[in-house]
Parts: structure tokens; C-alpha cells; sequence
């Protein structure tokens, strides 16, 4: 077992000269970690189920019946709905518990008290943001909701109620490495989702990088490089819809935007986070009945983003999957309807540069006054060392984010962060409704209240319709307003009024038969509203759409096999151009060998397939060199997205950004191609004389399901799995399809499949950890088990009851 090896490997490592009942440095206390009665021997679980048949639980008005299937989902099945949520928490807790306390550590900039000083710039960058203060206010808000309220507080107690009955013997390994308990739990941090979601999906801006190339490139190269839309968009709302209402109008003002070079920016959310989710209508199903896919394509960890549940009560019947600690299910199903979830990418962030009075920062300059800043001291508490105090000052704008404190490198600038995550929030709310949804009507007033981060929500129902709706809090915007750093002291570059719910982006039942979205383009120009970011995906939506569009009498088998899709549409866009620039005389016998496998090659990024890792090293040196002049810019910015770079190197031949630095001559975008395929082919040799003849896709990308601490005897590498970034099957190196769901919407009863590449159990002395990950790889689904009685399935492995005390 990995775990013995590796907890072996400490001990040999590090047992000699350290006293087995004191901590040193983050060594946790030997003596008591390998006691075989306390220690990490008590993790270690036995095969086969090991839950207790019957539990008491404090608080709960009546028995409560817990079944099993074979992947451990919990279908709870209460007389009511705060006996539901007890149990939902007490369960969750057992199986996450560390996990849930991690989560609510890093929302809460609270990481430096179990790791120490290393997380110090972490929780300095969350609290800085607001993420703390976001979820004491989604809190606040929660409690204005008397069910909502109740729900999690039900949820809290069954929590606390699991934390109560366990001692050190119990508590998860990673406790032990980290020396240290589970605290008690509390309402407060079950809202620890929304602030966790938007931090990972809805703060992608690039304003200060914008800025940046702006002042670097001139208006004419940064529009080419950096342009809000390019042709060939398949966008999530159809080209053809048409707007029927009168837009609310905004006139860019005549401004001079800051033009300021910061040097370092804060760290982002991933580019590569995203989904894929996909409707289709009975006209285009086998059976006749709507059919749903979700997959969010998350940093694929161990344990799992997710936790599954099914949650039963005399008015509830909802399955599909939490953020743990949270009580919602945010992707799944009931009776009558289907919801799923894919990031939209929209500028949810601006940046205002702010002009203090003096060096107090007590006041700050706008519209020709001065105004009061107000000041918050957060205490930040260091395991091993004394807290650290960190002074964020407040402007009606937001946190001032950049200061001398924090990334002192930029200097005396000072940039205020406005997010619309600030922004109170009835997104729980929202989520909540859509658990016991009924039809469309229902689904649209929860939309209502949804306000992020910004999702393409996608709803399916057994009376046939579907429908897709782009939810959140969007201002009206100037076109470009928030591109690029904004004036804090001038009230024109201000936000003025929001997109009322009549003018969000939807769409339902269109004649095509399918809806879908991939985090591409929301909409095309005929939109009357300014949107913007600058990551969309060009290439997922398109081969979804492609194959939706081709497909008739689509089966449940279809739609997961769309899901487990590896074509790969960037390639079949650049490669016939990149083999047409080769000069075929010239090349060595290697070179023409690896030439006629790319020529014959059909596009599938398959687990097995030999000619993707030849491709991939092509691009990937090409694009390097093609844009290697950003690598030498002192200041923050980004390089052209793949779309761009395949545009630009079709049509422009000859450029400023075609020349490779460490030559002596002038290249062309011929040259470069060939340039980088001499080098590719010299990688790959490298690659194969350290790794073996065969260069299979799945061993050299490499995808990994690491430990949310890293530790690799807890990760699993190599896994057997094809796609990359930009490929339906996006599994690239370290993230993926994190939960994979197909429904049919049954009028005779709901029909679902799902698996995702983890475990209930976040265990990792658990035999079962880590379960699911080959079936999820190789695109082999569970049927997932649901309806209002299911006692008597053969899928039910375990039952458990727990009752009052």
C-alpha cells in the first residue's frame, strides 16, 4: 500500500535524533502519529463497507434510513427536511471532513495557522479580495431566508454532531500530518462555496495586462493580437436569435485611460477551468425524451471537488453532487427536471488606480474631492511564529489590492479591485429553488435570483423542454470599459445601472433541437450589451455543436460518448498549414518519418494514439517562439490565445513577432514552422530514448489526480486517459472532467449516469480511494440510482439507519 511506503519513508528518514512526542518544524508528533491505537494505522481500512449499522445522532425528530450503491453515494431518505440536511452533514463529514476544513481554511485566509509561513502570501491574497468577508456576508444574507437558514444550520449541527463523536484515533490522516484537530464547524462556513466558485471561476481579468500591451504595442497590433471577437464563433446563444427588447444605452465617454506598467500581477484563476454541458430535445433523441450532459472540467484533485448525494423527503428528491460543506446540490437532477452548470466568462473584475492624500492612505481623490478610505486590520495567525497584521484599505470601489504591502515591486501604485462577487449575493437561494424545480417556470424565477459567478445554466425537463440561461449581476458597459485599468477618481469610468433580468442571454427549444456551451463566446455582435473576456474557448463548443448537429436519434451512449470526445479540432485548424510550410526534400529519414505519421494522422487525441505527443511538441515550440518577445517584457502580460496565434500565423507571414530573438536573421512564419519541427523532432527522440520506443498520448501528457497537499503516495499518475485542453475531453495534465452526469428526462422516471475520477471516501488508507478513477477514465458510467423507493434495488449494497438520541 502506498501509504505504508510512504509514512515507512518518513519514519527512516527522519525517527533518528527527533523525540516521538514533540513536533519539530512540520514533523508532526512521531509518537503519537505511529501509535497503532491513535495514529495513522487507524485509517487503514478494511475492504468491503465499513459503516456502522445503526447510529444515533443528537437532534433528529426521526429515524433516518441511509442506502448504498457501489459507488458509495449516500440516498438519504428522511421524514423531513432538517432530519435530511443532519444526516447529509454528519455523512459528508465522515467521508471529507479534512477536506471541508481545508476548504473553509483557504476561503478564509486561515491556511498559515496549520502550515505556517508559506501560506502567509495565500491568506494575505484571499482576505485582500474578500473572500473572507464575501462569505460572512453570503451568510448574512442566508439567514433573511427562514428555510435556507434552517438548512444549513441542520446541515452545521449534523457537522458538529460527527466532529463530537470522534477522538484522534478517527480524525483524517491529513489532521495528523499537519498536527492538528477539526474545529467546530459552523453555518457561516457552509457558504464557503459561493466565495470558492468565484474565486475559481469569475476572476480572470486581464485589465493590467491590457494596460500594459497597450502602451507597449500601440492600438493597431494590440486590437490584432487581443481582439474581442474573431470570425468562425459558434457562440452559446444560436447567431440567428433574435432581441426583442430596447437595451439600456451607454456612450463611451472621451477618456484618457491610465497607462501605468505594473510588473506583477496577482495570481489568477486557471485558464484551463471550464465545462462542456449539452441538451438535446425529443425530436432529435432515440426515445423521445430530453436528454442532459454536464461536466465541469475542474484541477482534477485528490480528494474530489465534488460529493455526491441523493437527498429524499416527503418534498424533496434531488440527486447529483455538493461542494463539501455545503448542503446544495449545484449539478444534478429530481423527478422532473435536469440542471447543470458551465463557466461563462465574462469581465466580472475592473481595476481602478487610486490617488491617496498622502501616505495614511486615510483619504483618496475622486471626482474633485477627497474622500475617507476606511481601514481594516486582518490578524493572520502562523503556526510556529507570531500573527501577522495586514492593513487593507477600503474605497467605495473596492479593497486596494495592490499597495507598497502587497507586491511591492509595483511600487507607490495603488489599484482597487471591484468585483461583482462584493455584491450581495441570493445565489444559495437560486440554487436551492432549482433542487425542487418542478418545470421551466420554476427553473427561470430561481434564475432570477442567481447572480454568479456567471454560468451558462443549462435545464432540461420530462415535459420536453429544454433551455439554457446565462444568469448574474452585469453591469452596463461602455464598450471596452474595464479592458483595461480604469481612473478611480474620475465617476465616468463608474459602473451605472445593470442588465435587467429581461435582457439576460437565453434561449429555449430552438428549432435545431440542442442547446449547449463550452465557455465559449456567450453571443455574437447582434447582442445590444458590451461583453467581454478575454479567454473564451474557440474550439470545445464548436466539435460539440458539429456532432449535435449531425446527430439523430441520439441514445444516453451517445451523449457520453460525446462527453468522452478526443478530436482535436486545434490541430485540424493548424496542422495542414504547419505540414504545407515544410520544405519534404530537405528532411532527414527521422524527420520524414514523423512527417508522413502527422500526414496520416486523423485527429483523435486517443489514450493510445503515437502522433499526438509529435504534435503537441511541434505547437508547443512553435507557439513559444512565435510569441518568445513577450518572455523579455519587464512588465505583466499575456500572450495571444491559440486562436489568435493559428490566425495570425495564416496571415501574416512576415512580422515583428516572427523573428526569433536568438538568431541573427529575420524569420518568417515558414521559417519558424520549420524551425520548430527539427526541434520537436529531436524532443521526441530525447523523450523516447528516457521513456521507451512507444509514445503513447496518455504517458506523455501525463494526467494526474494530485492530493490537495501534493503528496504523491496519495496522488495517481499516468492515467489511461485521452483528450487535452480544448478537446471535449479536456483531461490535460493536472485538470479534467471533475464529475460526469447524462440524464434522460423520463416521464415515467427519471434515468441518470454518472462517475467522476476520485471517491466518496476522501481516505487515502481506504481501499477504496480513489475507486472510480479507471471507470471515469475509460468512459465506463454507473447508473446512478434514484426515485422515490428504492429499497428493494439490487444496486443497494448497505443500509443504515441512524436515529435519534
Amino acid at each position: 500500500m502506498k501509504t505504508i511506503r510512504f509514512i515507512i519513508t518518513i519514519v527512516i528518514t527522519l525517527a533518528l535524533g527527533i523525540s516521538l512526542n514533540s513536533k519539530i518544524g512540520g514533523i508532526p508528533p512521531l509518537g503519537k502519529f505511529l501509535s497503532p491505537f491513535q495514529g495513522f494505522w487507524q485509517n487503514a481500512e478494511k475492504e468491503g463497507v465499513n459503516y456502522e449499522e445503526e447510529i444515533k445522532i443528537e437532534g433528529l425528530k426521526s429515524k433516518v434510513t441511509v442506502y448504498y450503491d457501489e459507488m458509495r453515494i449516500p440516498h438519504i431518505y428522511a421524514d423531513n427536511n432538517l432530519d435530511l440536511h443532519m444526516v447529509q452533514g454528519y455523512l459528508t463529514a465522515r467521508d471529507r471532513l479534512w477536506q471541508m476544513d481545508f476548504f473553509s481554511r483557504v476561503v478564509m485566509g486561515r491556511i498559515s495557522e496549520v502550515v505556517g509561513e508559506r501560506a502567509l502570501s495565500l491568506d494575505r491574497l484571499n482576505r485582500r479580495i474578500g473572500l473572507k468577508k464575501m462569505t460572512i456576508d453570503t451568510w448574512e444574507g442566508v439567514q433573511k431566508d427562514k428555510e435556507l437558514k434552517a438548512i444549513v444550520e441542520a446541515y452545521s449541527a449534523g457537522v458538529n454532531m460527527y466532529i463530537d463523536n470522534i477522538g484522534y484515533d478517527e480524525y483524517p490522516l491529513e489532521f495528523k500530518l499537519l498536527n492538528y484537530a477539526p474545529e467546530e464547524w459552523s453555518p457561516m462556513k457552509s457558504c464557503l462555496a459561493y466565495a470558492m466558485l468565484n474565486n475559481t471561476l469569475s476572476r480572470s481579468d486581464q485589465d493590467l495586462e491590457n494596460t500594459n500591451m497597450l502602451a507597449l504595442f500601440g492600438r493597431e497590433v494590440f486590437d490584432i493580437l487581443f481582439p474581442d471577437q474573431l470570425g468562425n464563433l459558434d457562440p452559446v446563444i444560436r447567431k440567428d436569435k433574435k432581441w426583442d427588447f430596447a437595451p439600456i444605452t451607454t456612450t463611451k465617454p472621451a477618456i484618457n485611460l491610465p497607462s501605468f506598467g505594473t510588473k506583477t500581477v496577482i495570481e489568477k484563476q486557471n485558464p484551463l477551468n471550464g465545462s462542456n454541458n449539452f441538451a438535446v430535445s425529443g425530436s432529435k433523441s432515440a426515445s423521445g425524451n430530453p436528454l442532459f450532459a454536464n461536466e465541469p472540467d475542474l484541477e482534477l484533485t485528490q480528494p474530489s471537488i465534488w460529493y455526491a448525494n441523493h437527498l429524499h423527503s416527503p418534498t424533496k428528491n434531488v440527486m447529483g453532487v455538493t461542494v463539501p460543506g455545503t448542503p446544495i446540490i449545484l449539478i444534478g437532477f429530481n423527478e422532473n427536471i435536469s440542471f447543470g452548470v458551465t463557466n461563462s466568462p465574462r469581465d466580472q473584475v475592473d481595476w481602478y488606480s487610486i490617488d491617496f492624500r498622502s501616505h495614511d492612505r486615510k483619504e483618496y481623490y475622486y471626482n474633485n474631492q477627497w474622500f475617507k478610505s476606511e481601514t481594516v486590520v486582518e490578524k493572520i495567525s502562523i503556526a510556529g511564529t507570531e500573527a501577522f497584521y495586514d492593513t487593507i484599505v477600503y474605497t467605495h470601489h473596492g479593497p486596494v489590492v495592490y499597495d507598497n504591502n502587497f507586491l511591492p515591486e509595483n511600487d507607490t501604485k495603488n489599484y482597487a479591485m471591484k468585483w461583482i462577487a462584493h455584491y450581495p449575493s441570493q445565489t444559495f437561494n437560486a440554487m436551492l429553488e432549482l433542487n425542487t424545480a418542478d418545470n421551466y417556470e420554476d427553473y427561470m424565477q430561481a434564475m432570477r435570483k442567481f447572480q454568479g459567478p456567471p454560468q451558462n445554466i443549462l435545464f432540461a425537463s420530462n415535459q420536453g423542454d429544454i433551455a439554457i440561461t446565462l444568469p448574474g449581476k452585469f453591469p452596463v458597459k461602455w464598450p471596452e470599459q474595464g479592458k483595461f485599468l480604469m481612473d478611480g477618481s474620475n465617476p465616468k469610468h463608474e459602473w451605472t445601472d445593470y442588465i435587467p433580468f429581461e435582457h439576460y442571454l437565453k434561449d429555449k427549444n430552438p428549432e435545431q433541437g440542442f442547446l449547449s456551451s463550452a465557455n465559449q463566446h456567450p453571443t455574437s455582435k447582434n447582442y445590444p450589451y458590451y461583453v467581454y473576456d478575454h479567454h473564451y474557448e474557440y474550439y470545445r463548443g464548436r466539435r460539440i455543436n458539429e456532432r449535435l448537429r449531425e446527430l439523430n436519434s441520439i441514445t444516453p451512449r451517445d451523449m457520453m460518448a460525446l462527453q468522452n470526445d478526443n478530436y482535436n479540432y486545434v490541430a485540424s485548424e493548424s496542422l495542414p498549414m504547419m505540414l504545407d510550410a515544410l520544405d519534404t526534400v530537405s528532411l532527414t529519414s527521422d524527420q520524414r518519418k514523423q512527417y508522413d505519421l502527422l500526414k496520416k494522422w486523423d485527429y483523435f487525441s486517443s489514450p493510445t494514439d503515437e502522433t499526438s505527443a509529435q504534435y503537441q511538441l511541434w505547437w508547443d515550440e512553435l507557439n513559444g517562439s512565435l510569441w518568445d518577445e513577450f518572455d523579455t517584457i519587464s512588465v505583466a502580460v499575456a500572450k495571444p490565445n491559440k486562436y489568435v496565434t493559428i490566425n495570425y500565423l495564416k496571415t501574416d507571414s512576415s512580422s515583428t513577432f516572427t523573428n526569433v530573438l536568438n538568431t541573427n536573421k529575420k524569420e518568417s512564419s515558414t521559417d519558424l514552422i520549420k524551425m520548430a519541427f527539427e526541434k520537436a523532432v529531436d524532443s521526441l527522440a530525447e523523450w523516447k530514448t528516457e521513456n521507451g520506443k512507444l509514445v503513447e498520448w496518455y504517458k506523455f501528457k501525463n494526467t494526474t489526480i494530485k492530493h490537495i497537499l501534493g503528496l504523491a503516495p496519495f496522488s495517481r499518475d499516468q492515467i489511461k486517459i485521452g483528450g487535452y485542453n480544448s478537446i471535449v475531453n479536456a483531461a490535460s495534465g493536472a485538470h479534467g472532467p471533475s464529475w460526469r452526469m447524462v440524464v434522460e428526462l423520463d416521464p415515467n422516471g427519471t434515468k441518470a449516469w454518472g462517475v467522476y475520477p476520485g471517491s466518496q471516501t476522501g481516505n487515502p488508507g481506504s481501499p477504496l480511494y480513489g475507486h472510480m478513477i479507471d471507470r471515469w477514465a475509460s468512459g465506463n458510467y454507473y447508473e446512478l440510482l434514484f426515485g422515490d423507493n428504492i429499497s428493494s434495488s439490487d444496486k443497494i449494497i448497505f443500509t443504515q439507519k441512524m436515529q435519534p438520541k
